[in-house]
C-alpha cells in the first residue's frame, strides 16, 4: 500500500510565527493508494513544554484556494485533508517541537510520520519579543571584561545594535600579530547559520543546531532564538590592515580571530545586532559596517584618492546591455587549449542555432605565458598581446573579426588573474623589462611558494598600461580571476604593501578604461569584501557568488544552488550584482541551473559545447527587443534562499526569493530546487513569498502552468502543492490581484460590470514578470472601460489574468492594441492551461501591425475591457 504524508507548516522545518498573526492552521494531506478512513493527531510539547501530548485533528475539504503545480491527476490516489487550529502562543512559552501520527482502522497501530517518512520533526517559533533589550549581555553569555561594547545607533527599525572591539598584537618584521579571544556564548537559541570561509577565494554556508562550531572559520553568523528574533554577528575586516573572523572552542563560544599585518597594535571589530527578523538583523550589522569603513577610509584619504583619479577621464555608462545581455564563456564550452578558429565555431554555432548573445568572455589561455600547458601556477605572464600558438595575428585581429562576423555581439571581455597570471609575472618577459616587480612569499598550500609580482610602485601604471593595450585592441571589459593571491601572501610587509594597491589599482584602471564593465572573480576574501565590495561610491560590479561549475561533477550540482542561494543572504548588501557561473544549455542539470540563474537577480552565462544547446531551455530564459537583441529577463532584487537556518542535510526544498517591482504591488517569485537525492512533497504557503504580506494574489507555476484562485494574503489559507523529483524544480510567482468595477455601455458588451485581474507579463519564461517595466491599470471616468497598459522589455506571448473570462466575449468585450494600434483577433486566445489567462502574441502583432523598433526598446501593450 503506497501513502504519503504532507504537513503545512512543515515537518523537518522551522517555522516562525509573526507577532501580528499567533493563531496556527495546521494542514495536513494524506495520499494513499486504498480509499481507507484515516485518524490523524497531532503530537507536540504544545501544551506541556516537557511533555508531549496528543490532540486529534479534524477532517476538512481540500482547501479551494490550493494550486496543484503538478501531480493533481496521478491516477488511482486518494486523498485526504485534515486540519487543527492552535489559538496561539504555548503558556510555557517557548517553542514547539512537533509530528504526525496516523492509522487507517480504529485497533490499528499509529504510524510516525517522522519514522515513515525519515523526516525530523517541525518546530514552531512563536513570535514573542515585542521589544529588544539593548543590553549585549541577554544575548551572549561570558563577555569578556577587555572587550570594548559600544551601543550604536541603528539604520534598521526593530533593532538593536553594537560595536565591539578588541586589541590585536602588532606585525613583527614579516611575522603577522595574532590574537585569539573568546567572545562568549550566545543565548537561548536554537539553529545557527554561519558563512564561511571555504578556503581562501570562496565563502560557503554552514548550519546546526545546538552548539556554534562550524567547521572552518566564518566572516558572519546568525542565531536563531526562541523567542523569534535572531542575533547577527559580523567580523569587520580591512581597517587598519586586520583581517578578523570567527571561530569557536568546542564548547559553543564564539572565538574572535584576527590577524593584524600593520606594524601597530590595532583593534579587531565585531559588530552584532539582535532583530525580529534574520534581513532585520543582517540589514543592521551590513549597513553600519558601510557607514564604519567609508568614515574611515575617507578619514585616511584613500576615498578621497580614488576620487581625484577617477575625475580625469571616468566617463559613465548605461551597463543595463552588460547586466542584462545573454553571454558566451569560452571556458568550459571550447576547453583550455584556446585559440580564434575555436571562438569563431563557438560563435557561428551560436548564431545558426538562432542564439544571439550580447557578450562574449574570452576566458582563460588567450595570454602569453612562459610555459604554456602544465600547472597553472607555475605560468607566468610575460607581455600583454595574446599567445602566437592560439592568436597567431594578436588580440586585436581576432576581435576585429569577432565583431564584423556578430554585429549583435555588443561587449567583449578577456580573462586575467589579479597578478597577471596565475603565476605572475614571468621575471624574463617584456612587462618584467618594462614595471618593477617584486618577489612575494605565498602561504603552504595549493598555490605555495614564490612568485614575481608586479610593485606597488608600479601597479597602478601596470593596470593602466595593461587596459589601455586591451581597449585598442577592441576589448571593452574584463574578468579579473584569481584575487584571492592578495590573500596568499604569507608575509605582513607584502600584505600591507599589496592588497590594498592592487584593489585600488584595479578598480580604477575598469573603471576609467571600462566604465564598470568587469567581473571579479575568485574575489569572497574578507579584506577585499570591506574595502572594495562593501562601499557604494562607485559603479556596481559583477561578482563570483560561489566556486565554479564543474560539468563533470554530479553531486557538485545541487550544492552549488544551494551554496550560492545562501552566500546572496549576505552578498545582497554589497555593492554587487551576483554572479552565480556559467553553465551548460544541454547538460543533465541545464534546466536546474537555468531556473536558478533566473531568479538569481545577477547575469546569465553559458558555456555551451559549439553544436549542443538546447534552443528551447534558452528561449525560457531571454527574449528578444524589437531591435532584436536578446536580453534575459532578471527581477528587481537579488535571489536568495528564503531558510538561512535549513542545511544541505535536511530533506526539504531549497527555496530562492526574489521580487519584480514593489513590495505588496509587485510580483513575488519563488524559485523552488529539490536538492537532496530522493522525491520531495510539500504544502507551501503564500506566507513563505517575500513581499506578499499583504493584499490578494494569484500564485502561478512556470512548470505547469497551473494558476491558484485568488487568495488573500492575510486569510493564510493559500497553498502549493508541490511534488518536485530528483533535479527537479519549479518557480512560483505570486501575482496582485486588483479588483474594479466596470460601467455598462451601449455597445453590446456581455461581462458583468465586476472585474478582477493580474498582469502576468511574458508567459513562457521563467521570470517573465520581469518582462514588465511599468504597468497600469485604471477604469476611465468617462467611458467606464477598464484599461490595463503595459510596457514590455521584449515581445512575446503578453497574458493577463481575468476573474471571469469565461463570462466574457473576446470579440465584444475587449480591444488589444499595440503601440497604439489594433491587435487582430487571432492574435489573441484564452490560454491552454488556465480558462482565465487571455494570451496575445504579440510577436505576431508587432509584425502584422509592420512595426518598427523607434527611439524606444520597449513594447507598448494595452488592453480595453468593457
Amino acid at each position: 500500500m503506497y501513502a504519503s504524508l504532507t504537513c503545512h507548516p512543515p515537518l523537518g522545518q522551522t517555522t516562525v510565527v509573526p507577532a501580528h498573526k499567533q493563531h496556527v492552521k495546521l494542514t495536513v494531506l494524506i495520499e494513499s493508494s486504498t480509499d481507507k478512513e484515516y485518524t490523524v493527531a497531532l503530537w507536540s510539547n504544545y501544551e506541556d513544554r516537557e511533555k508531549w501530548t496528543s490532540l486529534n485533528l479534524e477532517t476538512i475539504e481540500q482547501p479551494s484556494s490550493l494550486l496543484w503545480a503538478r501531480g493533481e491527476t496521478r491516477p488511482g490516489i486518494h486523498r485526504k485533508w485534515f486540519a487543527i487550529d492552535l489559538a496561539g502562543p504555548p503558556k510555557h512559552g517557548g517553542s514547539v517541537s512537533f509530528t504526525i501520527t496516523f492509522r487507517s482502522a480504529e485497533g490499528e497501530p499509529w504510524k510516525w510520520a517522522n519514522e515513515q517518512f525519515s523526516i525530523s520533526d517541525g518546530h514552531l517559533i512563536f513570535h514573542t519579543a515585542s521589544t529588544l533589550s539593548d543590553d549585549l549581555g541577554n544575548f551572549i553569555e561570558g563577555l569578556p571584561d577587555d572587550l570594548k561594547v559600544q551601543s550604536e545607533r541603528s539604520e534598521t527599525p526593530d533593532t538593536s545594535l553594537w560595536s565591539l572591539t578588541s586589541p590585536v598584537n602588532a606585525a613583527s618584521g614579516k611575522e603577522s600579530g595574532y590574537t585569539n579571544v573568546t567572545l562568549g556564548k550566545p543565548t537561548n537559541f536554537s539553529r545557527w547559520f554561519a558563512l564561511v570561509r571555504l578556503w581562501s577565494p570562496w565563502l560557503a554556508p554552514r548550519q546546526g543546531r545546538g552548539k556554534f562550531q562550524p567547521d572552518k572559520e566564518a566572516i558572519i553568523a546568525a542565531f536563531q532564538r526562541e523567542d523569534g528574533s535572531n542575533l547577527a554577528v559580523l567580523a569587520v575586516s580591512g581597517k587598519n590592515d586586520v583581517l578578523t573572523t570567527l571561530g569557536h572552542d568546542g564548547e559553543g563560544n564564539i572565538v574572535i580571530n584576527s590577524r593584524n599585518d600593520s606594524d601597530e597594535d590595532a583593534s579587531a571589530m565585531l559588530i552584532v545586532s539582535v532583530g525580529h527578523s534574520l534581513e532585520f538583523a543582517f540589514s543592521a550589522v551590513m549597513y553600519h559596517a558601510r557607514k564604519l569603513i567609508m568614515k574611515y577610509e575617507t578619514a585616511s584619504g584613500q576615498i578621497a584618492a580614488e576620487e581625484e583619479a577617477l575625475m580625469k577621464d571616468f566617463n559613465p555608462q548605461w551597463l543595463q546591455d552588460w547586466y542584462d545581455g545573454l553571454s558566451y564563456c569560452t571556458w568550459n564550452g571550447i576547453g583550455q587549449k584556446l585559440t580564434e578558429d575555436k571562438i569563431f565555431e563557438a560563435l557561428d554555432s551560436l548564431k545558426d542555432n538562432g542564439v544571439n548573445i550580447s557578450n562574449l568572455i574570452i576566458d582563460d589561455n588567450w595570454q602569453s605565458l612562459n610555459h604554456e600547458g602544465g600547472d597553472q601556477f607555475e605560468n607566468a605572464m610575460t607581455e600583454f598581446e595574446a599567445t602566437k600558438t592560439g592568436f597567431p595575428r594578436g588580440l586585436k585581429a581576432t576581435v576585429s573579426d569577432v565583431r564584423k562576423n556578430h554585429p549583435k555581439l555588443k561587449h567583449i571581455a578577456v580573462w586575467h588573474a589579479l597578478f597577471g597570471y596565475w603565476g605572475g609575472i614571468a621575471p624574463e618577459g617584456k612587462i618584467a623589462d618594462e614595471y618593477k616587480t617584486t618577489i612575494v612569499r605565498k602561504k603552504d598550500g595549493v598555490s605555495g611558494g614564490t612568485m614575481t609580482v608586479v610593485a606597488e610602485e608600479d601597479v597602478h601604471r601596470f593596470y593602466r598600461d595593461f587596459y589601455q593595450f586591451l581597449s585598442l585592441a577592441g576589448v571593452d571589459s574584463v574578468k579579473t580571476d584569481a584575487q584571492f593571491f592578495v590573500d596568499e601572501l604569507d608575509d605582513a610587509t607584502d600584505r600591507r604593501k599589496l592588497i590594498k594597491a592592487y584593489q585600488d589599482a584595479w578598480s580604477i584602471a575598469q573603471l576609467r578604461s571600462f566604465y564598470g564593465k568587469a567581473i571579479s572573480c575568485m574575489s569572497q576574501t574578507p579584506q577585499i569584501i570591506f574595502h572594495s565590495q562593501l562601499p557604494s561610491n562607485k559603479p556596481r560590479i559583477l561578482l563570483r557568488n560561489s566556486d565554479d561549475f564543474f560539468p563533470e561533477v554530479p553531486a557538485s550540482h545541487p550544492w552549488h544552488i544551494f551554496c550560492n542561494a545562501h552566500n546572496a543572504i549576505f552578498n545582497q548588501y554589497l555593492n554587487i550584482l551576483p554572479d552565480w557561473d556559467m553553465f551548460q544549455t544541454s547538460h543533465e542539470w541545464a534546466s536546474f541551473h537555468a531556473a536558478a540563474r533566473c531568479v538569481s537577480g545577477g547575469p546569465i552565462y553559458i558555456t555551451d559545447v559549439p553544436g549542443k544547446h538546447d534552443v528551447n531551455l534558452i528561449n525560457q530564459m531571454t527574449g528578444n527587443t524589437p531591435r532584436g537583441d536578446t536580453v534575459i529577463l532578471r527581477p528587481h532584487t537579488v535571489g536568495k534562499s528564503t531558510s538561512a537556518y535549513n542545511s544541505y542535510d535536511d530533506t526539504v526544498l531549497l527555496k530562492v526569493g526574489t521580487f519584480v517591482g514593489m513590495a505588496h504591488s509587485g510580483v513575488s517569485i519563488l524559485g523552488v530546487f529539490n536538492c537532496t537525492q530522493h522525491p520531495l512533497t510539500e504544502l507551501i504557503g503564500l506566507d513563505q513569498f517575500p513581499g506578499a504580506e499583504r493584499g490578494t494574489y494569484i500564485i502561478r507555476s512556470h512548470i505547469s502552468g497551473q494558476v491558484s484562485q485568488p487568495t488573500s494574503a492575510e486569510s493564510g489559507d493559500a497553498l502549493v502543492h508541490l511534488e518536485i523529483p530528483v533535479i527537479g524544480w519549479d518557480i512560483l510567482s505570486a501575482f496582485p490581484f486588483q479588483s474594479f468595477k466596470l460601467e455598462r455601455g451601449e455597445h453590446g458588451a456581455e461581462g458583468p460590470a465586476d472585474i478582477s485581474v493580474a498582469n502576468l507579463g511574458i508567459l513562457g519564461k521563467m521570470t517573465g514578470a520581469a518582462g514588465i517595466i511599468s504597468s497600469d491599470a485604471y477604469v476611465e471616468r468617462d467611458s467606464g472601460k477598464l484599461r490595463v497598459w503595459t510596457s514590455l522589455k521584449v515581445l512575446g506571448t503578453y497574458g493577463i489574468y481575468i476573474s471571469d473570462l469565461k463570462k466574457r466575449s473576446i470579440e465584444k468585450d475587449f480591444i488589444a492594441v499595440i503601440f497604439g494600434r489594433p491587435i487582430s483577433s487571432h492574435c489573441v486566445k484564452i490560454n491552454e492551461h488556465c480558462e482565465n489567462i487571455l494570451e496575445i502574441d504579440c510577436i505576431r502583432a508587432w509584425k502584422e501591425t509592420d512595426q518598427h523598433a523607434g527611439w524606444s526598446n520597449e513594447v507598448a501593450v494595452e488592453v480595453i475591457i468593457r
